[in-house]
């Protein structure tokens, strides 16, 4: 099982990394063709859909794998009930969405509820355990035509709505080729008694957390924005734009182990459930703390990629990189916890994190920028990682190094 999970989260890393790659391209592209204050704002309109479209999806995603992973019937009678039963609701939020945020984005508010439906729709292909539809569409397409249309948009002279439309548009062919790739999994079925109940009240605790998770991955652009000024959010993405190279490689393998993790705590084998853990964090630790080590050396050079004006911004490169290493050490905490069925404590979990990056935030940046808005990131992502790990040990023993740590780190060196 743990060979399966490395050559899918290995894939799934693959892809993060070109995602990554093609995210630092594209700040890379805009920060060098627009003055700080414009690229700010592109970068704060970004986030803010990003952010929108992550509350819209109410967590249903996550919901779908539960139920498709956890379905003992091989044909999968009535799994497209539950997709119809996701769907309906996430749709209907991120339409409201952007009905009130077209004023603030324009053009792209109309992408919210397509974005949402690509997202759920990957989501549920990764219920059968198939990865290469997130690896190929969310990993690989989206980034790069989004590096092909804003460069475009960018030599064309293009600015404002322009520019995050051409930034929304790729995911449009991710949703219908996500929709194709699901129909040739799952024969279209009638819905069976009580799909809808079933799948909200599985979900429904988790939409508030998953919620505060999307606000915790983007609120720092929004808020740096807000207090500091759009060219103060332009530099802080571009020397922040590193996390989401974390964010994705932990993406990757949490996308990988999800199902057969959230299958191994159902049947109570907690012993697989903790190899799991390990070897995804050891794959982490290792493939992700060279990447930080080099940034923070190199930072000082690597941030004038972006201008001359960018390279003053080489201690927030290494408030982030000391602080993913720590995120990355502790693995996927908080899928392991929610897994384990304790998602109240999750959600207190994300609201500890969220407050203390919001207080901070209000604290440090008026007087220090962007450096002020890394410190309330990483106090956040601390307390997100460290109350979790705290918790699962507690509660279960587990850990995220112990004796499975060298057979991932021997199969990954084969691999």
């Amino acid at each position: 099982m743990a060979a399966v999970i490395g050559r899918k989260g290995l894939a799934g890393l693959s892809g993060a990394a070109l995602g990554a790659l093609a995210q630092f391209v594209l700040v890379v592209v805009v920060t060098r063709a627009y003055p700080a204050a414009e690229a700010g704002a592109f970068f704060t309109a970004t986030a803010l859909a990003l952010m929108v479209a992550g509350i819209a999806k109410l967590d249903a995603g996550n919901g779908l794998i539960y139920f498709i992973a956890r379905a003992r019937t091989a044909d999968y009678h009535g799994m497209s009930g539950y997709i119809r039963a996701a769907l309906v609701p996430c749709v209907a939020v991120a339409g409201g969405a952007a009905l009130v945020l077209y004023p603030r984005l324009g053009p792209l508010a109309a992408l919210l509820p397509v974005m949402v439906v690509a997202d759920v729709l990957l989501a549920a292909t990764r219920g059968f355990g198939a990865m290469r539809p997130t690896v190929l569409l969310d990993g690989m397409l989206v980034p790069l035509c989004q590096v092909l249309l804003v460069g475009g948009a960018a030599l064309a002279g293009a600015s404002g709505w322009e520019l995050t439309l051409a930034w929304g548009v790729p995911y449009l062919p991710a949703a219908v080729l996500a929709a194709a790739g699901l129909r040739r999994r799952l024969p279209r079925t009638p819905s069976l008694p009580g799909t809808w109940h079933d799948l909200w009240r599985h979900t429904a605790p988790r939409s508030a957390a998953g919620a505060i998770q999307a606000v915790f991955q983007r609120l720092d652009i929004v808020i740096v924005a807000l207090l500091g000024g759009p060219a103060q959010a332009a530099v802080y993405t571009a020397a922040t734009r590193f996390k989401v190279l974390g964010q994705l490689a932990n993406q990757g393998l949490t996308q990988a182990a999800q199902a057969p993790l959230v299958r191994a705590m159902a049947e109570g084998e907690r012993e697989r459930a903790g190899e799991l853990y390990q070897t995804t964090t050891a794959w982490l630790v290792l493939l992700t703390w060279p990447v930080w080590l080099l940034y923070a050396a190199l930072a000082p050079w690597l941030l004038r990629l972006f201008g001359p004006a960018y390279g003053s911004a080489a201690p927030v490169a290494l408030v982030l990189s000391g602080t993913m290493m720590v995120a990355t050490a502790c693995g996927m905490v908080d899928v392991v916890l929610t897994a384990a069925g304790h998602t109240t404590a999750s959600l207190a979990n994300l609201l500890a994190a969220i407050g203390c990056t919001v207080l901070l935030d209000l604290a440090l940046i008026p007087a220090h920028g962007a450096l002020g808005a890394v410190a309330g990131w990483s106090g956040g992502v601390l307390v997100k990682n460290l109350l979790p790990l705290w918790q699962l040990h507690r509660r279960y023993g587990l850990r995220p190094f112990g004796r499975h740590t060298l057979a991932a780190l021997r199969r990954t060196a084969l691999a």
